[in-house]
């Protein structure tokens, strides 16, 4: 049981996930890397996007965080290889989708 690594763990997903909501559910999307209003067509349509898969993003550490706690699988790394896919997924996921938001130039 890494506690450490767990608390660490925990902060970031309630980062992510604060993020998240804010970007979502509140419309902050200036806090979207990148994010330019001259190009962007449907402000809450990218906020919905990005807030979503923010949030799915935090779950996905917080689900991280309760395998390094419980350790389920002894120790494992698959858990931190099966993270690194996920999240990279996801990323790829945002920026590609994020472009149905932007007006044609």
């Amino acid at each position: 049981m890494a506690t450490g690594a767990v608390i660490g763990l925990l902060a970031s997903a309630v980062f992510i996930a604060t993020l998240g909501i804010l970007i979502k559910y509140f419309g902050m999307v200036r806090l979207i890397a990148g994010y330019d209003p001259d190009r962007v067509a449907d402000e809450d349509g990218l906020a919905d996007f990005i807030g979503t898969n923010a949030l799915y993003v935090a779950a996905l550490v917080l689900l991280v965080a309760i395998v390094e706690y419980t350790e389920p699988f002894g120790g494992s790394e698959a858990i931190w290889i099966a993270f690194v896919v996920g999240v990279g997924l996801l990323t790829a996921r945002m920026i590609r989708g994020a472009r149905r938001f932007e007006t044609a130039e």
